[in-house]
């Protein structure tokens, strides 16, 4: 850049305010969606509680914003589209925001890289009209408009057409577009929102629409959140409410088994306002570590709430990152709450795994199928008809590896109750020497017994290593890593967190840190390797898990070692005695990679298999 031909110095200069806003708008509009974004925020910060968006090609020609907020009186509407000029701070205190706008940039930012007009009555005022092209303002103008406010912005990117070369397609940008819509919809439940697509002209066709939904907190999120994320989401999620320090935690977590093979489910807010922050991101992945491999991710939607004075929003163009004054602390309420959550959560699986057997079931449609009006036998005539069975019966289940469990001596009282208080049921057999059949009140339950018993056996070494500590292995020659000073202060700085968990490491001078001990259920560790793993963590969580993480790998692979082999006859008891200890165990629905241990089918869809409704 510093070519001797072109080293040759130049004078400093004012740049035109035209120039200014669209350097600026470079920043604040990326594309159609970032415009989306800006207008329906100040719709909200305008009070509005309907807010409709229509756009034509992906937002290129066409983006209009309606809403019925407060307005803005026709003398203000210049200063409206000025830089720098905003109704949502004063300017004393940066920090005391409470709004998603405060910088009065995006107006000004958008009339300088397109063609807008913006139409605004407030109370007591009549409707008037500004518009703006390519920075350069019209006279106000009288205009038509009962209530609020509308923005059209045209040409988007027309005064800075080198832009319009890096937007994606029109179907890409309209998905970005809902995607930002959908963010904004789910922190506002009381707001109805409405997505248009009117590329072929006329009323268009809705591509999204959330209605206002009511109620408290809970119920009202659990509406927004059913029309935004699904019904199936909300049926398998649990709620998170926790509160430390002055920060507050809600929303919902869905269940490992309702895991997605992308991060695309993951909806995170900070004070109303929909971010994508490493810190959130980072202790989202550490609650869930334990529950789910590393090619899938959990689905969340969790709002932090806290005094504006504890987080800083102004960090980022787009304000889509923040910064916490105390980062520490809300990792660890994120990681607490939701391994809580999950943990109230006990065996309960997703009813996504059962709707999958299901499917997997179901013989593919061939025209109208038949239904059978069936009387459900009784105990009494299943057990003639199990007598009435070929001979052969009894040899033909031993061939087919499936073992059935003599429960004839059972009091009926007893199994009666035994299906109304056992969430599992009860074993009635064994097929492959692998899978348990339980039947429960309303149908009937299948157990993979190798990673029902794996989660088990997990969750006892963890309880058990966190009552007694983890045990060290002195190093008999300690191991020197070099590093930077700034490097070592840092691992200094947690030694005391480390020696917890068995790392013991000393000040060696000049940048350098010797270990002098490491968790003997490591076994031999590379701890130049380990070290750099742990700055590596620090870096990009703000906490160090290397550690722990390795130590619960090797305690995962332990208990699979450990468990109940695929392939081992259980007798009766058992197989009972693992359903109960299922049950009262937290985390046993999922195995120690995130998949199901267990898939409930009830006896109202097993019947619809047969046609038998």
């Amino acid at each position: 850049m510093n070519s001797p031909a072109t080293n040759i110095r130049a004078s400093i200069q004012q740049l035109e305010e035209s120039a200014i806003n669209r350097i600026a708008a470079g920043e604040v509009v990326e594309r159609p969606a970032s415009a989306v974004k800006e207008l329906v925020e100040n719709a909200i910060d305008a009070g509005a509680t309907r807010i409709e968006v229509a756009i034509a090609d992906g937002g290129k020609t066409l983006i209009r914003v309606t809403d019925d907020g407060c307005g803005i009186p026709p003398e203000e509407l210049p200063l409206a589209l000025a830089r720098h000029a905003t109704s949502k701070i004063d300017g004393s205190d940066l920090l005391n925001i409470h709004s998603f706008g405060f910088r009065g940039e995006a107006l000004a930012s958008l009339g300088a890289v397109g063609r807008l007009t913006l139409t605004s009555r407030s109370q007591g005022y009549d409707a008037a009209e500004l518009s703006v092209s390519g920075g350069t303002l019209d006279p106000v103008k009288p205009a038509a408009l009962s209530k609020g406010t509308v923005v059209t912005l045209r040409s988007l990117f027309f005064a800075t057409p080198a832009r319009l070369k890096f937007l994606r397609s029109d179907r890409a940008e309209m998905q970005a577009i809902s995607d930002v819509l959908k963010r904004l919809a789910m922190a506002e439940p009381s707001v109805s929102f409405t997505l248009r697509d009117v590329s072929g002209g006329g009323e268009g066709r809705v591509s999204f629409r959330a209605d206002a939904v009511t109620g408290d907190l809970f119920d009202a999120l659990r509406g927004r959140l059913g029309q935004v994320m699904g019904r199936e989401f909300v049926d398998n999620a649990v709620p998170i409410d926790a509160e430390r320090e002055g920060i507050r935690l809600t929303g919902f977590a869905a269940l490992p088994t309702y895991s997605r093979g992308a991060a695309v489910a993951q909806f995170l807010f900070v004070n109303g306002r929909p971010v994508r922050d490493k810190l959130l991101i980072g202790a989202l992945r550490g609650a869930y570590a334990d529950f789910l491999s590393r090619d899938r991710h959990p689905a969340v939607a969790l709002f932090v709430d806290c005094d504006p004075h504890k987080v800083d929003v102004n960090v980022h163009p787009a304000k889509s990152e923040v910064r916490f004054r105390e980062p520490g602390l809300v990792r660890g309420l994120i990681v607490s709450a939701l391994r809580h959550a999950l943990a109230e959560a006990g065996h309960r699986a997703s009813t996504t795994v059962a709707d999958a057997t299901l499917g997997a079931m179901r013989p593919e449609p061939h025209g109208q199928s038949r239904i059978y009006q069936m009387d459900r036998p009784s105990f009494a005539a299943k057990q003639t008809a199990y007598h009435a069975q070929s001979p052969g019966f009894a040899e033909m289940q031993q061939s087919y590896s499936g073992r059935m469990v003599d429960v004839q001596d059972t009091p009926q009282e007893t199994v009666e109750t035994s299906r109304e208080t056992l969430p599992l049921g009860a074993a009635r057999g064994q097929v492959h020497e692998n899978y348990i059949i339980a039947q429960t009140e309303d149908g009937i339950v299948i157990v993979d017994q190798h990673a029902a018993h794996e989660r088990l056996v997990y969750e006892k070494l963890k309880t058990q290593m966190a009552a007694n500590g983890v045990p060290a292995q002195a190093l008999l020659i300690p191991d020197v890593v070099e590093m930077s000073d700034g490097d070592s202060a840092r691992l200094l700085d947690i030694a005391e967190d480390l020696t917890r968990m068995g790392l013991t490491i000393e000040p060696f001078g000049n940048g350098a840190v010797v270990v002098r001990e490491t968790p003997a259920i490591l076994g031999e560790v590379n701890s130049d390797a380990l070290l750099r793993d742990i700055l590596d963590e620090l870096d990009d969580q703000g906490e160090a898990r290397a550690v722990q993480d390795r130590i619960e790998a090797i305690l995962s692979r332990v208990a699979c070692h450990g468990s109940i082999r695929s392939g081992r006859q259980m007798r009766a008891e058992e197989m009972n005695a693992l359903l109960r200890e299922m049950e009262a165990t937290p985390y046993s629905g999922q195995c120690n990679h995130g998949r199901p241990t267990y898939v409930e089918l009830k006896l109202s869809d097993i019947e619809r298999l047969f046609g038998r409704t």
